[in-house]
């Protein structure tokens, strides 16, 4: 996987409930909040097939 460039800042307010979770999850998968929430969005990404303009652009360029 190639390493992604951070220079966006993403900021939300939720839940405490939804909040505490998302620290349990990292916790257990040893991770910090962000990278958990990246990891979320990813495999969220993945299983309903979104893509960035990027990946599409690059899709098109392989002829996929």
């Amino acid at each position: 996987m190639m390493s992604r460039l951070k220079d966006e800042t993403l900021s939300i307010r939720t839940s405490a409930e939804i909040k505490q979770l998302l620290r349990s999850a990292a916790e257990r998968e040893r991770r910090s909040v962000a990278s958990m929430i990246e990891i979320l969005v990813l495999e969220y990404a993945r299983v309903h097939d979104l893509k960035t303009n990027c990946q599409r652009d690059e899709s098109d360029k392989r002829g996929v």
